[in-house]
């Protein structure tokens, strides 16, 4: 959810607790208010009835209230003493509505001559039932006519506002350090989006230290490395061919070779993750992993052929993508070096194409893989003392640079690596 529209439910709650407890406290007023008006004219009638009294006594026997609002009754004058200024809500029916109605009546006093009467005077009151429906769907349009208008000013007017956020934002998902780009510079008046402008071009600037520092490093460390190494490997070779040279000498130089095989190797796999951890691998094409995947069982197919694996295609589609072509060949390469490596003899392998995915499986024991360190570096079967425990590490560091999801599976006494390029699709 947008921060606008976070921020309108946020409001839309608010608005909700506030009008609802505003419009129980204005019911209240407002019929205490109907109250106060309703008996200043009860009390005003009582006056203007008490003066035409006085003109016209035959209201005096007006001893019920028919078409009047108002009945007197005779009374003694103890009870007229005791008698207050009384006003009561009551209900008194009517002909027209044909129903009970709600009124308001006063309840008084009042002496002619030497006799004294008791005089009730009525008005009719708004029904509480109508009011309080009228007053619940005056405060569901009002709140309504906020919540939309806060909708409307805050997609029309107040995203303006936001929109070097919008910016900032756009930016800084789009910046690659590989194309050295230059700082944000968006103008804004806002003291915040300026704050945020400022802390990521700091963070872009001591990123793109740091990015330079590892690329000179892995390229230095990339010249400054297999070049010894590969002069110790010759020399090594060279003294192998020695004639003057013993067996138990020939065979521990041929040992020490192995292992300058390896750390070379163990060299370039750790090279190849930092340069993919510093996105140093911009470019693009379109690539069938189907044809990459046949290239490089061709170049495993010597030591197939001496483990006597068999290999099946399942191909249901071309399956093309867009990304680095030696990221791509390395990928396939690893997945299809570990599908070998760790075969049984006399195995298969199946390699499985579709649309989206890719899956290669291997026979192997009944034991399956332990799936928190498949592709941690450094993990590897014991057994196999020439592998670096660097080739799946490498596979899932290219597939999360991609984004593109890797997942191993065991059934059938099969190791299967499948790979879902659906987000790199051309």
């Amino acid at each position: 959810m947008k921060l606008l529209n976070r921020s309108l439910l946020y409001l839309s709650l608010a608005f909700f607790f506030i009008i609802g407890i505003w419009a129980i406290i204005f019911y209240f007023n407002l019929k205490d208010e109907i109250r106060d008006s309703i008996d200043d004219g009860l009390e005003n009638n009582k006056l203007l009835l008490i003066q035409k009294i006085r003109t016209d006594t035959t209201l005096l026997s007006q001893n019920q209230f028919g078409g009047n609002n108002f009945e007197i009754h005779p009374i003694s004058k103890q009870t007229a003493l005791q008698q207050r200024d009384v006003y009561k809500d009551t209900l008194m029916y009517r002909a027209n509505e044909d129903d009970l109605e709600a009124v308001r009546i006063l309840h008084s006093a009042i002496k002619y001559g030497d006799k004294y009467y008791k005089l009730k005077v009525i008005s009719s009151l708004v029904e509480e039932d109508d009011l309080i429906e009228d007053s619940f769907w005056s405060v569901v349009w009002l709140f309504v006519i906020l919540v939309g208008s806060t909708l409307v000013i805050n997609n029309l007017i107040l995203r303006k506002l936001w929109n070097p956020f919008y910016d900032i934002l756009k930016r800084l998902k789009n910046y690659r350090l590989d194309k050295e780009e230059s700082i944000i510079n968006t103008p804004t008046k806002t003291a915040e989006f300026r704050e945020l402008q400022q802390a990521s071009n700091t963070l872009i600037r001591h990123t793109q230290e740091v990015y330079t520092s590892q690329k000179q490093f892995t390229e230095n460390a990339s010249h400054e490395l297999q070049t010894p190494l590969a002069i110790i490997s010759n020399k090594l070779e060279l003294l192998l061919e020695s004639e003057n040279l013993v067996q138990t000498d020939a065979q521990t130089i041929a040992e020490v070779i192995t292992l300058v095989q390896r750390l070379t190797q163990l060299n370039k796999s750790l090279l190849l993750l930092a340069k993919i951890e510093n996105k140093q691998f911009p470019e693009q094409s379109i690539i069938t992993i189907n044809e990459l995947t046949k290239e490089s069982w061709n170049n495993f197919e010597d030591f197939a052929q001496y483990k006597q694996l068999k290999i099946n295609y399942d191909e249901a589609a071309k399956l093309k993508v867009i990304m680095d072509p030696s990221l791509a060949a390395i990928l396939i390469s690893n997945l299809m070096k570990n599908a070998i490596f760790h075969n049984t003899a006399g195995g298969s392998i199946h390699l499985k194409f579709n649309k989206h995915e890719f899956s290669i499986c291997n026979t192997a024991t009944n034991t399956p893989l332990q799936q928190e360190y498949i592709f941690t570096r450094f993990q590897k079967d014991a057994s196999k003392t020439q592998s670096t425990g660097l080739g799946l590490a490498v596979c899932k560091a290219i597939c999360d640079f991609y984004n593109l999801p890797i997942n191993y599976s065991f059934f059938e006494n099969q190791h299967c690596f499948t790979v879902n390029f659906k987000n790199i699709l051309p």
